[in-house]
């Protein structure tokens, strides 16, 4: 109903005749309490503050709205978002979702505004909606608010995807301002207020307040006018806390109050005084206080602007939990979600949730466990003189009872419950940007459903679907939409047509799809279109040649001239064995995949090959001269470019005659004096793998760098070399007696004033090796070298367990045991001549 018109704003309310309809929140909370709703009359616009994001505050909005009935709804938001509003009524609407709003010219510069189906200005939008009331946002528009922050800094390495913040800082915990560097004070009004109760936790006081007002949970029932009051005491209390910290640190407040007022006037000058306002309760004294048009005008004049859009985003309740921007002071969005929504025994179905989701992982819970749990949960409230068991309350009850005083079942329900992995979902009319079209057709062609929680995806490149999945995927990483990260495969194959996805949804995408709209309308053709900026703006081979192969992977046959030029160009100019070696690799596993893609890469074969050749002429040269983190880096180097050679020889007719180079390469490295210890050490294991060199010839070399005239660093490194890593060079001390006597003869030689400069190398090439490996040379060496004879080859240097040579006929009796887990059939035995 429409009120008189007063001097001002106010929160107190007085009601008419009849009770209230109060109650638990209903299942679609834009609707009314069942009953005849009373009203109450108002003096003023109604403002009703509130705690962003909390059920309490959600409830008793609904309780007022009902009770008030205005004549429109004025909410904290941007004003943009006004022509989005009606989409809230659509049922494919489901919150968490949130407003985006980025500038048109800069998306990376955005901000949200999260809303829950248990935010207040979320069931007022419903309310307004649902009883056709004119419900508009009053806040700072977008279009200053982007424009006042700063352009988003680069995320550092570890951080997948740098999240935006929101436009505004949550009220109940007043934040540090994540635009600037500088840290200003700030004040967390809900802490002053919890701290002057004699709480040490604003979380439990604000339940106990707000959101446990009765024993249900639910709002206070009684007169029309009870449904007002709790609004009246926060804009008591904020009043009080204005009055002594001023505007709490928060310099832009002053800004957003002005243009709030000016929105206030307007509405009041359209509706007249039945006006319902749900903002921040921090802000209530200040849209509360008489100030001049033309003093509010002022504070906004020449603030700047940029073009801005918004749309509606799916939201996670687990960025509604972190401590940034509008989400700030959400701790537990599971809790309070099931809060909102259970219509009653809140405590008795919780539990059974979290029975639920324990008997999901295999423990074994009861019936009796869920009885016994709730019991004490209400024992615990009693005895901390709590209205209703809070979260607290419950977990300590869940982890005595149904978690045997764990807390690694905790976790999980902390996890999966208390925060929650619920993804929100946006109609298909809300607005987009054509790239989001595009990329929300494939999901769907390819049943790639968009999910908060983190999921494993294994794909077999043979069938269609999973290609087209995987190509999909690798254009995303392309334009740096890191919706999946390439993982370990759990499966037992091994071969190129297996791939494994992690993949998790981030709301902070939606941002990198807009970034990504700068290139393209469709994913393949910003893919390709950046694939081709990136060749032409790379100075780094190995940049180049990496970009090959996610065009290879990602399918974008239009990008690969481009690219292929680019290579060509920068393989030519760079003489640099370093670069050549680091780029080799990436072109190898290319042409790998290209064979399980169906994919020409003949030229991409051709540069690979010339690299190579390159290679094998500048290496040894560039192996000397190394001090120790050069000689580490060449070391991995050599051992991409064994690795890429093999591919490249398996692979391409052009690299025919490739490895009997690299073998001579390896030699080389192998037997010169002047070249690095632990470059020395892998060229020979390579040699050895590769069956280049005999076990006589390793043994020889082994001696040569073991002898008393080389340093013991250098020895060291030789060894590190040979045996380190995970080349498994522990099965080969293991196996081989020699080998093991060489390196035990050698490491018991080292003086004393020596041993602790080698000792940190020999911890690092040890500490490498399986458990298991490691407790089979302690055991050997131990026992100590057997009697002469006694060993494989009859010296004083060999050690027990190994055997004296190849026994036939034991060998043959493991022969049918192999055939049998093979599933072979064994070939008969051919008859004596």
């Amino acid at each position: 109903m429409s009120a008189r018109a007063t001097a001002g704003p106010s929160t107190v309310g007085q009601a008419t005749t009849g009770p209230a309809s109060a109650g638990p929140a209903p299942a679609d909370a834009g609707s009314s309490t069942t009953g005849p709703a009373s009203t109450v009359s108002f003096a003023g616009p109604l403002l009703l503050g509130v705690r962003h994001h909390g059920p309490g505050s959600a409830r008793a909005v609904l309780a007022a709205l009902d009770a008030a009935r205005p004549a429109a709804v004025l909410i904290e938001g941007p004003p943009e978002g006004d022509a989005l509003l009606p989409l809230a009524a659509d049922p494919q609407m489901r919150p968490p979702v949130a407003l985006l709003a980025h500038a048109v010219d800069d998306p990376g510069r955005a901000a949200f505004w999260p809303l829950a189906e248990f935010s207040p200005e979320w069931v007022a939008i419903r309310w307004a909606l649902a009883h056709d009331v004119p419900v508009r946002f009053i806040d700072l528009p977008a279009t200053h608010s982007l424009a006042l922050k700063e352009p988003r800094r680069e995320a550092p390495a570890e951080e997948s995807a740098p999240a935006p913040v929101s436009a505004e800082e949550g009220d109940r915990e007043r934040d540090t301002d994540r635009d600037t560097d500088e840290v200003t004070p700030v004040v967390d009004p809900i802490r002053v207020l919890a701290e002057t109760a004699g709480y040490d936790d604003p979380e439990r006081w604000w339940e106990d307040v707000v959101e446990h007002r009765s024993p249900d949970g639910s709002a206070t029932t009684g007169a029309a006018a009870d449904a007002l009051a709790p609004f009246t005491a926060l804009a008591e209390a904020m009043t009080v806390l204005r009055e002594a910290y001023g505007d709490g640190g928060q310099p832009r407040d002053a800004v957003r109050e002005a243009y709030m007022r000016i929105q206030l006037r307007a509405a009041r000058k359209e509706f007249g005084d039945g006006v319902a306002v749900v903002c921040g309760a921090w802000h209530v004294p200040a849209l509360a206080a008489r100030t001049t048009l033309a003093a509010d005008r002022a504070l906004l004049k020449g603030l700047p602007k940029v073009r801005t859009e918004m749309t509606w985003v799916p939201w996670t309740h687990r960025r509604l939990a972190r401590h940034s921007g509008y989400g700030a002071g959400i701790d537990s969005p599971g809790w309070y979600g099931h809060l909102f929504g259970a219509a009653d025994r809140p405590i008795e179905r919780w539990m059974t949730k979290v029975a639920g989701l324990l008997r999901e992982e295999d423990r074994f819970v009861s019936t009796a466990h869920v009885i016994e749990a709730v019991r004490l949960a209400e024992t615990l409230a009693a005895m901390r003189g709590r209205p209703l068991a809070g979260l607290s309350e419950t977990t300590d009850a869940v982890r005595a009872v149904m978690c045997e005083g764990s807390d690694v079942p905790l976790a999980l329900i902390q996890d999966r419950l208390v925060v929650g992995e619920t993804l929100g979902e946006v109609p298909d009319s809300a607005p987009a940007v054509p790239l989001q079209r595009d990329l929300t057709r494939s999901q769907r062609t390819l049943r790639l459903k968009p999910e908060a929680l983190e999921r494993e995806l294994d794909l077999d490149l043979r069938k269609e679907t999973d290609a087209a999945k995987s190509r999909l995927l690798h254009r995303l990483r392309l334009l740096s939409i890191g919706w999946g990260e390439p993982a370990e495969s759990q499966s037992r194959s091994t071969g190129t047509f297996r791939e494994s996805w992690r993949l998790r949804w981030e709301p902070e995408l939606h941002v990198r799809v807009a970034e990504a709209g700068v290139w393209g309308t469709t994913v393949e053709t910003a893919a390709t279109a950046k694939a081709e900026s990136g060749a032409l703006a790379a100075t780094a081979l190995s940049e180049v040649t990496a970009l090959a192969e996610h065009c290879l992977l990602a399918g974008l046959p239009d990008a690969l001239p481009v690219v292929m030029k680019a290579l060509a160009d920068r393989a030519a100019l760079d003489a640099d064995v370093g670069h050549l070696a680091d780029a080799l690799p990436a072109l190898a596993r290319s042409l790998r995949y290209g064979d399980v893609r169906s994919t020409d890469t003949a030229a991409l074969a051709e540069v690979a090959a010339g690299l190579a050749e390159r290679i094998c002429v500048g290496l040894p040269p560039a192996c000397t001269g190394l001090d120790t983190d050069g000689a580490e880096a060449l070391r991995r180097q050599v051992d991409g470019v064994h690795s890429a050679i093999g591919l490249l020889v398996a692979g391409a007719a052009t690299a025919e005659g490739l490895r009997d180079r690299w073998g001579a390469v390896l030699r080389k490295l192998a037997g010169r004096d002047t070249v690095a210890g632990i470059i020395r050490g892998r060229a020979t294991r390579l040699l050895l793998d590769e069956g280049r060199l005999t076990e006589d010839e390793a043994a020889r070399l082994m001696g040569l760098a073991l002898s008393p005239g080389t340093p013991p660093t250098d020895a060291a490194a030789w060894i590190e070399g040979f045996v380190g890593g995970a080349s498994g060079g522990g099965m080969l001390l293991v196996h081989d007696d020699r080998l093991l006597s060489l390196v035990d003869t050698w490491l018991t030689g080292v003086p004393a004033d020596t041993f602790t400069d080698v000792l940190p190398l020999l911890r690092r090439t040890f500490s490498a090796y399986e458990p298991g490996v490691r407790r089979t040379l302690g055991e050997l060496v131990r026992r100590g070298p057997v009697p002469e004879g006694a060993g494989n080859y009859g010296t004083d240097h060999t050690y027990p367990g190994f055997g004296p040579g190849l026994d036939p006929e034991r060998a043959d009796a493991v022969e049918p045991v192999l055939h049998l887990l093979l599933g072979r059939t064994p070939e008969p035995a051919e008859a004596p001549a």
